[in-house]
């Protein structure tokens, strides 16, 4: 028996925990489904290392979310064999890849964030719905009324009612049955006159999805998996605005578009200590095996680990050729063959430094994923549905280009901040990356405001931000924001009796609002960050 929620949460990234962490400490009762047996999306389900901004270490986050970075950190002090110097590093990035300055295995992330989570299961306040899927929604003057969600593995169907709904699903799932407006896709140069926005609305055209694994390597072994059943199709895959075959070694630079040559060497000798993760100063992203490599053997005692881990989300995984959001299945058996296809190709047929060709030594990690084939248990989405809100974030207002170095642009309403390049991979319109330099930027109440629905909030991607926008508002560090300000307006709308819209339109309600996110470590605004 589900118990009557006050706030139900569909969906169960970091997105959805933030959101249930707020909400719980606020001492609401919630209801969290999610449709893998994983929470945590991006960092667990989707094993994507996080994407943060150069001054994470220091400021630019909520509160929870350094916990749950210091969480992860003090797991590997606590259980993994590392050594002395690493130990002691108050900054241990426990992978030393250079995506990241904390590169981690998923099951990590896992097991602090259901920690993180576990007291208010305890008590009874929060209700996970692991396998749970969203299939239909009711509403009835501007408010969602209930939610039924499909238990996956035994197919029953449940309805779940609660005065507030958080859509912090990975594609926006709730906004079309909701009857939310929203956009997909690109939006017209016309609609907010964006640089880089195209002549005409391309609903069709998103960003690619990746379907992500781990690697480990093994010298003398043999691990060749079977030939995946479209490897021809992909062996010959040569996109227009690519230098040569997808699956090779040389793709373009996302930021000049130039044919550049990526390096694959695995288990290097370098010391991990020598490791630099600042992509300020270095993109990193041009030696494959280092760059999101979660496990570094050589962080830890010798003998504790044969090889690296390393989680595999590059240019030659990345798929675009149908859009995730409306042909979800079809897209992801693609993208899952595309993987699969990546690993066989360089088990045989990639150039070795040597001179020889493939590395049959390589081993998918089923056990680094949670799953029986090694593929991650979802694709890596970087958009989403969005809703049409209050405040639409544009080009404009975060492109170094139009406002300056130091132009971030200051909202009234801020509840956080956020930090990253205007990153676009290759959509499913034919475009190739768009990396546009970006001020770090704020990010506005109004955003996550629809126009009209009055008690549903967007906890993801699926802000008031535009497709290219979204490109610098979707990492890791911005979603669990948006999330955990979810929860808190949706709690603190119950208390005061008053609705989102008013938080956000009055100043005094919103200045009260605005308290309660200071009290709980939620920075609204950057410093001064010249000099760092």
């Amino acid at each position: 028996m589900i118990p009557q929620p006050d706030i139900l949460i569909v969906g169960g990234g970091l997105g959805g925990v933030a959101a249930a962490l707020a909400a719980c400490r606020a001492g609401r009762r919630v209801v969290m489904t999610e449709e893998t047996d994983w929470i945590g999306g991006q960092l667990t389900a989707q094993a994507v290392p996080p994407d943060e901004h150069p001054w994470v270490e220091r400021f630019g986050t909520t509160a929870t979310y350094r916990a749950l970075r210091e969480g992860i950190r003090a797991y590997y002090r606590q259980w993994y064999p590392l050594r002395g110097e690493a130990l002691g590093l108050t900054e241990l990035n426990p992978g030393a890849g250079r995506v990241s300055k904390l590169c981690h295995e998923p099951r990590v992330a896992l097991a602090v964030l259901e920690a993180m989570l576990a007291p208010h299961r305890a008590s009874g306040l929060l209700t996970v719905l692991t396998e749970h899927r969203a299939v239909s929604a009711e509403h009835d003057n501007d408010a969602i009324t209930a939610v039924t969600v499909r238990d996956l593995r035994t197919g029953t169907l449940r309805t779940v009612a609660a005065p507030y709904v958080i859509d912090a699903t990975e594609t926006g799932e709730l906004l079309e049955p909701a009857g939310v407006e929203h956009a997909c896709g690109a939006e017209s140069h016309d609609e907010f006159g964006e640089p880089h926005a195209p002549a005409q609305a391309q609903p069709g055209n998103q960003q690619g999805i990746t379907v992500c694994f781990a690697l480990s390597h093994h010298e003398g072994q043999d691990h060749t998996i079977d030939r995946p059943e479209t490897y021809d199709f992909w062996r010959a895959y040569r996109p227009e605005f690519w230098p040569g075959p997808l699956l090779g070694f040389e793709a373009p630079d996302p930021r000049t578009l130039e044919p550049v040559p990526r390096t694959f060497v695995p288990n290097p000798e370098l010391d991990p200590l020598d490791v630099s993760a600042d992509q300020s100063a270095d993109a990193g992203d041009k030696e494959l095996w280092g760059f999101r490599r979660i496990l570094a053997r050589k962080l830890h005692r010798p003998g504790a680990f044969d090889s690296d881990i390393t989680l595999v989300n590059w240019p030659l995984n990345d798929y675009w050729l149908k859009p995730f959001v409306g042909q979800e299945a079809e897209a992801l058996r693609e993208a899952r063959q595309l993987s699969l296809s990546v690993l066989y190709w360089l088990q045989t047929e990639a150039p070795r430094a040597d001179g020889g060709t493939g590395f049959p030594g390589l081993r998918i990690r089923p056990d680094v994923t949670g799953t029986a084939d090694g593929l991650a248990k979802a694709a890596y989405v970087r958009e989403s549905r969005r809703v049409k809100a209050v405040t639409t974030v544009v080009e404009q207002d975060v492109a170094i280009d139009v406002v300056g170095p130091y132009g971030t642009k200051h909202y009234r309403d801020s509840v956080g901040v956020g930090g990253y390049r205007i990153d676009l991979h290759p959509s499913t319109g034919g475009d190739t990356y768009i990396d546009i330099g970006s001020v770090p930027f704020e990010i506005p109440l109004g955003a996550m405001v629809p126009r009209r629905v009055r008690n549903l909030l967007p906890a993801g991607k699926n802000i008031g931000t535009t497709h290219i926008t979204n490109g610098c508002y979707r990492l890791h560090p911005v979603e669990w924001n948006v999330g955990e300000v979810a929860g808190a307006l949706a709690a603190h709308c119950l208390a005061e009796d008053v609705e989102p819209h008013q938080v956000q339109a009055d100043d005094k309600r919103f200045e009260e609002f605005a308290r309660v996110l200071d009290r709980s470590g939620v920075q609204r605004s950057w410093p001064d960050v010249r000099g760092y």
